[in-house]
């Protein structure tokens, strides 16, 4: 089932998106070499408390996991493109980090991921984090009430082919609002004017993500690491937005547009 939001309920969850965009901010400016994982992850940990935020990771025990996350936030790095368990691992430089966090405010959610290179990048790197910000912009772009769902993953897909890289169907971006998971899900590829036609409350989390040299995965033994098959450098970029009857707002930037009436 589909749960329209509505206006006050949006700006409800783009409270907790500024908040989201805050703290990634200030995860990016610490994510240095030698700087460890479980530091973040004890960053993150202090900024959800200090907010008075409620993890969405935290106890989540999803089917292809291997018992429940104890962690707030998904670190990720290099070829590990989701679910990052964060370890005892120092950063070092070049290394491509990916940090993604869901959490909820007053009852209502918002979910986030950045991609950043930890000291000087490489150009392939910063090609590949492009591609997915770029695929991200484009399926915002199309999120319009009265297009398709498949009008999102097309656009989001395009990109990805345009630049050369493999798309994985496994996992994508999703509805959420009163939990981190609902109705519908989002493929980051698709055939345009196909699926669900996008309302006016609605809010999506779309998240784009690739590896350089694939579109195949596998885990980690701790269960929930996932990497590119070929080991390859992988990025992913998120935002959640709402549909609106003008242009979709995008609730995990600090700068996102007052709510429009719907």
């Amino acid at each position: 089932m589909l749960e329209l939001k509505t206006p006050q309920e949006i700006e409800a969850m783009g409270v907790t998106g500024a908040f989201i965009a805050e703290l990634l901010d200030d995860l990016a400016g610490r994510a240095k070499p030698g700087v460890n994982l479980l530091d973040l992850e004890e960053r993150a940990r202090d900024l959800v408390a200090e907010r008075g935020a409620e993890s969405c990771y935290w106890d989540y025990a999803p089917s292809f996991g291997r018992g429940p996350f104890r962690n707030v936030i998904c670190l990720s790095v290099n070829d590990a493109v989701l679910h990052g368990l964060p370890h005892d691992y120092a950063l070092r430089d070049a290394d491509l980090l990916t940090m993604d966090i869901a959490v909820s405010i007053d009852g209502w959610v918002a979910d986030s991921a950045r991609s950043v290179v930890v000291g000087v990048p490489r150009p392939e790197d910063e090609r590949l984090i492009e591609c997915t910000e770029r695929a991200l912009e484009a399926g915002i772009a199309a999120a319009l009430s009265g297009n398709r769902l498949g009008d999102i993953s097309a656009a989001i897909g395009a990109v990805a082919t345009d630049y050369g890289y493999g798309i994985n169907t496994e996992f994508g971006g999703h509805g959420l609002g009163r939990t981190m998971h609902e109705d519908p899900h989002v493929p980051n590829t698709g055939r345009a004017g196909r699926g669900l036609r996008l309302q006016p409350g609605l809010t999506l989390a779309l998240e784009p993500w690739f590896a350089c040299g694939t579109d195949k995965i596998i885990y980690d033994d701790d269960g929930w690491t996932i990497r590119s098959a070929d080991g390859s450098r992988t990025a992913h970029s998120e935002h959640t937005i709402a549909i609106t009857d003008s242009a979709p707002l995008v609730l995990t930037r600090r700068d996102h547009n007052a709510v429009p009436a719907l």
